[in-house]
Formats: structure tokens, sequence, C-alpha cells
């Protein structure tokens, strides 16, 4: 039995669900028009370049979860879910997730955005064990700030060491998919590093240390 970690964003997904929540949230008008457009094009073009600061990504990124309710925030995640995420759902990431779950793999989804976007994603892909960037909570309502260590890149690694500690699982024979260049740190860790439409940064470090490359996308 071996680990398959997956990557969610442009590799399960063909879009960024973290950016999309954002331009969903601006097309409810629920948040600036100019200034959270302008914070969240360029958080998404500094995350490409691997120069986020994701501490200022989370002040700005976690504010609508406290300024809303929990039901509007889940009316609007349903909402989120039929427009958004539902067409840009990887078929041929889905076959991927069988193939491992037919072998008798461990599946888990680790992603660099927060949990309240990516939960109901992972469990739209059957997929019940989830690492990711956790909001705080207090008394059933969003703080506005995170949760232990954002996982995000060597943050995805400690995350995960520290969701492996009690269990009887390894990176041992792990696997792990990804299209980022950010994820490096946790694609070393790995036995079995696979490369899914990558960046150019990622595409040139798994060419020269001939790692797979693979496609989902038609």
């Amino acid at each position: 039995m071996s680990l398959a970690i997956f990557d969610l964003d442009n590799t399960l997904l063909s879009l960024d669900s973290d950016h999309a929540w954002g331009e969903f949230l601006l097309e409810q008008g629920a948040v600036d028009p100019v200034a959270y457009k302008e914070a969240n094009d360029r958080f998404m073009a500094d995350y490409e370049a691997g120069t986020l600061d994701m501490a200022e990504f989370l002040a700005v990124a976690l504010r609508p979860l406290a300024e809303n309710s929990p039901e509007q925030l889940a009316a609007w995640h349903q909402q989120f879910m039929a427009s958004k995420i539902e067409p840009h759902i990887l078929p041929r990431g889905e076959e991927l997730i069988a193939r491992h779950r037919a072998r008798g793999d461990v599946l888990l989804i680790i992603t660099a955005t927060n949990r309240f976007i990516t939960g109901p994603i992972a469990e739209r892909l059957g997929v019940d064990d989830l690492i990711a960037v956790e909001p705080e909570k207090v008394d059933g309502r969003y703080t506005g700030r995170v949760s232990g260590v954002p996982s995000y890149r060597e943050g995805k690694v400690t995350r995960l060491e520290q969701w492996l500690e009690g269990r009887e699982l390894s990176l041992d024979d792990a696997w792990f998919y990804s299209d980022s260049h950010n994820d490096l740190p946790l694609l070393e860790r790995v036995d079995h590093p696979v490369a899914v439409d990558p960046d150019e940064t990622l595409r040139r470090t798994a060419e020269a240390r001939d790692w797979r490359i693979i496609s989902l996308r038609d």
C-alpha cells in the first residue's frame, strides 16, 4: 500500500480554485471591485513566479470568510462549486485517482488553497484525506486568521510529516502529482514525482531529473 498525493489546482482541476473563488466573490459584489481584483490577480502572478508572500496573501484571502456569516458562505460555495469548479474537474484526473484507488493506495490531496474552498472539492473527487491551509474558527465563525503552518512550498512537507505521525504510512514508494515549481520541496521527497501539465520551471527540472511528465488535459 503506497501513498498517492495529489496537488489540486491546475493538476486535478484545470484552474486555480483560490483565484477562481476571488473572481466569484467579485461577481457577487462581496468585495471591493477594484482593490480586491488587483490583489487577486497580483497574488496569482506572484504565486506563478514563486514570490508569493503567503502571510500577505492570507490576510486578504481569508478576510471575506470573517466578514460573512456561515450561512452566506455555504450558499456561495454551493454556487461556486456548480459554476466555477464542476466545469473544470478533469476527467483524466478522476481516472488517475481511480487507478490509484484500485491499486489500494491511500489517497491524499495537499493544497496551498484553504480548506473552506477545497474541502467540498476533495469530497466531490472522492478523496477523504486533505491537507490544506486551515482558516481559524472561533465559535463557529472564521476569524480571518490562519491556524497552524500554511501548506505552501516547504510548508507542504511540514504538514505532510505532521499528518503521517501516528499513521502506518511513510513516503516510501509514495507518488506526488503537481503542476507547480512551488511544489519542488515535496516532489523531491517522494519516490515517484510526477509533473502534471507543468509550468516551465517545473518542466525544466523534471526533464533534467528524468521525472515523469504527463498531461491530464485534452
